[in-house]
């Protein structure tokens, strides 16, 4: 009994050491005032190929009495369903009791009953497709009588969201949403094309690298450190803190959560502001590029670029039964046979440098074929006349000074590191046994 009491105190000490530490000047940030909580829908690709959005979740039901959480949808990719979000609430609901000694946090089966199923695959060509589960309860949400915006914070695909607007395009001004974009937009090329064109005034936030300051820890002190701060502030404090160690060995890595940290700490309504979640510039326009022959390493695209590839068969058969794909980063990329013997393929560079590809089709002249290209930074790039225009969009910071290493806007949420997890690490200490 004695060494358990210690080793408590001496948990709670370094908690204490850890939030009386005092952050650089520069780095002040006025606390959020407002008083209503955010209304939320997390769309997630929990239980797909990346584990970190378990993370994740575990990071938002820790923090769940700050919001208004109003649907938790799976979206697609990988084997991830609404059972992995179950899962998660299973956990969850084990550390309630401890957790509603401090806070409003909602109940479990609250919880399961606004948790639902979004697309299981990504669409193809036109961005949507059947209404799901997942759209039609965004829609539902976002037309109740609410003056509050409901924030959509998207960790996977757009298929949902762009389901619900083209469904229900009204909704368009009364939903916000903070999207994690970079390698998740390659996957959700077609629906954000759809987006981007037919709803140009929607409020959108398009973090394609910023979010990348969330697990930088090149600055932290060591007690922070990615693959140190599991074992210095969750082993063993509750069910979700233990199992964190589930994914990536406990290493911090939590992509997608500076969506949710944006509506914790800042003013959510000014997205150039300073917040936990990063801070962003208008986008203007996003960069679309067109090439009706293969490219070569003449051709510089911005990074996170749309790019659409537009190749014909010699006989200009029309054969919707042909399949054409591109192998490119070591992945598939799958295009579509738009008629008339044109076929097309999108595909979205998540960073500076050299791609190669090679294309697979079953039309004889097209097979095997090979092409090259470069993207550069910044996004969104130069004016160009293909580009798509927007008005309400926001997207990662330019300045040179924000860039961690390739990354633009990366700084805007780093440099809050040690306050979020200080923040993060005093919640843990309450699911102390």
């Amino acid at each position: 009994m004695k060494i358990k009491i210690f080793m408590n105190t001496i948990f709670s000490m370094m908690v204490l050491l850890c939030l009386s530490c005092t952050s650089e000047g520069s780095n002040t940030m006025t606390k959020s005032t407002t008083k209503q909580k955010p209304r939320v829908i997390i769309s997630t690709d929990i239980g797909g190929t990346d584990p970190d959005d378990n993370q994740s979740m575990i990071h938002y039901l820790m923090y769940a009495d700050q919001f208004q959480t109003e649907g938790l949808i799976s979206s697609p990719y990988g084997e991830g369903r609404k059972d992995d979000i179950l899962q998660m609430i299973d956990l969850y609901e084990k550390d309630l009791p401890k957790l509603k000694g401090h806070g409003d946090f909602p109940d479990a089966d609250y919880l399961r009953s606004v948790t639902k199923q979004g697309a299981l695959e990504a669409y193809h060509a036109k961005g949507w497709s059947e209404p799901t589960e997942g759209s039609r309860w965004i829609i539902q949400k976002a037309k109740e009588d609410n003056e509050a915006p409901l924030w959509v914070l998207v960790w996977g695909g757009l298929e949902d969201v762009a389901q619900a607007l083209h469904d229900a395009p009204e909704i368009a001004e009364r939903i916000r949403v903070y999207w994690i974009g970079g390698p998740n937009k390659k996957w959700s090329v077609h629906s954000y094309l759809y987006m981007a064109r037919n709803f140009p005034d929607l409020w959108m936030i398009e973090a394609n690298s910023t979010y990348r300051g969330w697990f930088d820890d090149k600055a932290s002190t060591e007690a922070m450190k990615n693959e140190a701060f599991y074992h210095n502030f969750m082993k063993g404090n509750g069910d979700l803190g233990t199992d964190f160690i589930n994914y990536y060995k406990g290493s911090i890595k939590m992509g997608d959560t500076p969506s949710v940290a944006y509506l914790l700490e800042g003013n959510p309504n000014d997205p150039a502001g300073k917040s936990w979640g990063g801070s962003f510039t208008r986008l203007p326009y996003s960069a679309f590029r067109t090439f009706s022959s293969h490219t070569t390493t003449a051709d510089t695209v911005p990074t996170y670029s749309v790019i659409e590839w537009e190749f014909k068969t010699k006989d200009n058969e029309n054969n919707d039964s042909h399949e054409i794909w591109m192998k490119i980063d070591g992945q598939r990329i799958d295009g579509f046979y738009e008629g008339n013997g044109v076929y097309k393929v999108r595909f979205v560079p998540k960073r500076i440098g050299n791609w190669d590809y090679t294309l697979h089709c079953d039309a004889a002249n097209l097979q095997g074929q090979t092409g090259e290209f470069v993207s550069a930074n910044p996004w969104p790039g130069h004016e160009h006349p293909e580009n798509i225009t927007l008005n309400h969009w926001w997207s990662d910071r330019t300045e040179p000074e924000l860039y961690l290493g390739e990354y633009q806007g990366a700084r805007t949420v780093s440099k809050w590191r040690e306050a979020y997890l200080k923040d993060w690490a005093e919640r843990l200490s309450w699911l102390e046994d």
